[in-house]
């Protein structure tokens, strides 16, 4: 065939897949080849080429009969390594885990599977998901796509002449770098990522794809392996919001295995191709114009809304008063989860235990000691802190309090007429990541979630699209925040701003189908 396979969108793969174009065995094959291509982004921790090209000839035979499952069927897919996957090593990116091969799937990957979705691999992520660089993985970091933009190349040389630097790639984001990378760089059609506080829409921000994080409750968290229980939902990353409504749609619903998924049906739904914004109402929150806001992304931000009012939508200013004080909330009661979590990671029933054998609890430190890193180690410190009896209401109880007036602030919001919030996503472009490890994780986590944290305090949905490219050829994205359950509104304001901004990703796409392969091993070994 003329095209090139991994950079179809999914919508129009299962077409090709229908019409006997290509087949689900060749659309596997391109897949896994751009994998090697790519491999020194580091976006995967295991690959299963045997096992997925097994699951593409099942797909043809499928096809063959005219018993396609459903638009994903022969779809290859990426999945982030904290979801459990039957007979596959999950690891969570750490030692703690290395060689744990769970006897189930998560409910959402069952899904993915049930659909005949082809399961490629499992991604690379932050140890445990503590993260917003994805550069903390016992696999080492995860570089970010456009790291080896043409536009990128050009900038950084020439900051190298002036400024006496080298040339050095970009993050991915964090804590799903590894399933943002893999989308970006063509390698997979959509993957799986978790958001707990911004770890799905800040990669894929950062890697110029559209980050969903649904409504708490939408998607089953069985088998996501838990960080922090209240605010965990699975992620959907794709490179476009009409696929990420067709995976949404075949994820959500409710599961007898999560009793915090809610009880009502989920009808699937497909976006409109023209769509009308003229009679929406649209909020811009007045506390996101945070310290550390890049000019570009606020001049982008901007633009956004002038669009949006140009095209008829009441563009309006909000106030969430409490989101000053959402960042401390979430840090202190992220901690005090990640504590009980953790907890069950004791050496006795499963992934790494140590040789000491002088005493159960002498076994037990050393085991947490050379199973986790020091980001881990340290978020556990400091919830055993905040949850020490005589702390517990003057940190836990008070945020959670705090945490009740942010959400009531976007019900406040919503309920005056605000149809849905437009924010930025981060405060600036990828950094480049010898810059980015300066700082400790704490104080990178609460700049990088500074915007999207919120929406997860608030067990609210919210999605990023790209939106322009900075000075520097790196993408920037834009956030969208709506009502709780109100997806399909949500995912059509994405899609308008898509289409009206969608100019510079459709560069970079062509630019990668003309030079294909997009990210050749030894051009990229000469650039590292």
């Amino acid at each position: 065939m003329s095209i090139c396979i991994p950079r179809l969108k999914p919508a129009s793969a299962s077409a090709a897949l229908k019409e006997g174009k290509v087949s689900a065995t060749e659309l596997c094959q391109r897949c896994l080849a751009a994998i090697k291509e790519t491999s020194v982004l580091n976006a995967y921790i295991t690959v299963r080429e045997a096992a997925a090209l097994k699951q593409a000839e099942a797909a043809d035979k499928r096809y063959s009969r005219g018993q396609a499952l459903g638009p994903l069927d022969g779809i290859p897919v990426a999945v982030k390594d904290n979801f459990s996957t039957a007979g596959i090593e999950t690891t969570c990116a750490s030692k703690m885990l290395k060689g744990y091969v769970p006897p189930y799937n998560a409910t959402v990957v069952q899904k993915l599977l049930d659909q005949g979705a082809v399961l490629l691999g499992k991604t690379n992520l932050d140890e445990f998901a503590m993260g917003c660089g994805t550069t903390d993985s016992i696999f080492g970091p995860v570089q970010n796509p456009w790291s080896y933009s043409q536009q990128y190349r050009e900038k950084s040389a020439e900051a190298a002449q002036t400024d006496n630097g080298d040339y050095d790639w970009v993050i991915s984001g964090g804590s799903s770098g590894g399933s943002a990378a893999a989308v970006s760089s063509f390698t997979c059609f959509a993957a799986l990522g978790s958001d707990t506080g911004g770890s799905t829409r800040n990669p894929a921000a950062l890697c110029g794809i559209v980050g969903l994080k649904p409504t708490y409750g939408l998607l089953s968290r069985h088998g996501l392996i838990p960080l922090v229980n209240s605010m965990d939902v699975p992620g959907i990353l794709t490179r476009c919001v009409d696929d990420t409504a067709v995976v949404l749609g075949m994820l959500a619903g409710h599961d007898p295995k999560d009793s915090t998924t809610v009880q009502s049906a989920f009808q699937p739904f497909t976006l409109p191709s023209n769509v009308d914004v003229s009679k929406l109402c649209i909020g811009i929150p007045q506390e996101y114009h945070a310290p550390g806001l890049s000019r570009e992304t606020l001049a982008v931000w901007t633009k956004a809304a002038d669009r949006l009012e140009n095209a008829g939508a009441k563009v309006v200013a909000v106030s969430l008063p409490h989101t000053r004080y959402s960042i401390v909330c979430y840090h202190v009661l992220c901690t005090a989860e990640v504590a009980s979590n953790m907890a069950r990671f004791d050496g006795l029933e499963y992934g790494h235990r140590c040789d000491v054998d002088s005493s159960t609890e002498a076994m037990y430190a050393a085991t947490r000691r050379e199973g986790f890193n020091d980001v881990v180690r340290g978020r556990i410190l400091s919830g055993t802190f905040f949850l020490l009896k005589e702390n517990y209401e003057r940190y836990c109880l008070k945020a959670q309090k705090v945490r009740r007036l942010i959400a009531e602030d976007f019900v406040k919001v919503f309920s005056s007429g605000v149809d849905v919030l437009l924010t930025p996503t981060t405060l600036g472009d990828a950094p480049q990541f010898k810059e980015f490890i300066k700082e400790d994780n704490r104080t990178r986590s609460t700049q990088e979630d500074i915007f999207t944290q919120s929406a997860n305090m608030a067990g609210l949905p919210a999605v990023t699209v790209p939106a322009a490219l900075s000075a520097r050829g790196l993408p920037l994205g834009l956030q969208f925040i709506g009502r709780a359950f109100c997806e399909q509104q949500l995912l059509t304001v994405a899609k308008w701003l898509e289409r009206e901004m969608e100019v510079p990703v459709l560069q970079w796409h062509r630019a990668m189908e003309r030079e294909h392969p997009a990210l050749p091993h030894n051009k990229l070994a000469s650039l590292s």
